[in-house]
């Protein structure tokens, strides 16, 4: 069973004077734990962060240009973020999707990207509400996981993250994560081979101190990408010693 992963997305959220005053508060009340911690954290509070998070706090982005270098004004590419001691990158979260229009085949390029330098790509894959009401969650899940590791080595993190659940305070139960968690196991299986045993898959929306043990407690539950509980360091330990 792989370590869990408590990967923390701040989305738009902290200046680096916040990010630095975060970390440091962050140092003084986290006690080791078993699950790995790291921060996606925006692109310009990543060096604050660098200098002050606890050690062995991981940092990552939340986004990643699918080209190497060049006049793509705006972009930051993989190596920029690896040289400020970025370990993890998000991949087509569902904001990324909605918003900016990224398709599957953009994801794995960003994906390929990142590994191509170092980093491991967290790549999001979920389903709307529509989907879900019509039971078609675990197909339409599979093949948007399909799009987006096409030429993907085995190297990553998949998260799954339900839409209809990310800061709308509705929760997939521990049963709902699993039924997808699990079938996502099963496709990284045809996809890899053994090497499936080890890539962790999270779950993703509205998770809290009360409910990530439960659901990080099933079979091929390995950790949950957190947003709005990410942001105040208390709630950060709350989770931490929830899976203790």
């Amino acid at each position: 069973m792989p370590q869990n992963l408590l990967a923390l997305n701040w989305k738009m959220n902290k200046t680096p004077a916040e990010a630095r005053a975060w970390a440091e508060e962050l140092r003084e009340k986290l006690e080791p734990g078993e699950a790995e911690l790291a921060v996606m954290a925006p692109s310009i509070t990543l060096p604050s962060l660098a200098a002050h998070l606890p050690p062995g706090v991981a940092l990552g982005a939340q986004d990643v240009s699918k080209h190497e270098s060049g006049a793509y004004t705006g972009e930051i590419s993989a190596a920029m973020l690896v040289d400020v001691g970025a370990k993890y990158v998000v991949v087509g979260h569902s904001e990324r999707r909605e918003y900016h229009g990224e398709t599957d085949a953009d994801v794995a390029a960003k994906a390929k990207q990142a590994q191509a330098n170092g980093l491991i790509p967290i790549v999001c894959v979920g389903e709307g509400l529509d989907v879900r009401e019509k039971g078609e969650q675990v197909a339409y899940t599979l093949k948007q996981l399909e799009g987006s590791l096409s030429g993907v080595g085995p190297d990553v993190v998949v998260a799954y993250e339900p839409v209809w659940a990310i800061g709308t305070g509705k929760t997939a139960t521990a049963d709902d994560a699993e039924e997808l968690a699990a079938a996502i196991r099963d496709a990284l299986t045809e996809r890899y081979g053994s090497d499936a045993d080890g890539i962790r898959i999270l779950y993703g929306g509205s998770v809290k101190a009360d409910n990530i043990a439960s659901i990080c407690g099933q079979p091929n539950v390995n950790g949950a990408l957190v947003g709005g509980a990410s942001l105040k360091v208390p709630d950060v330990v709350g989770m931490n010693d929830a899976l203790k």
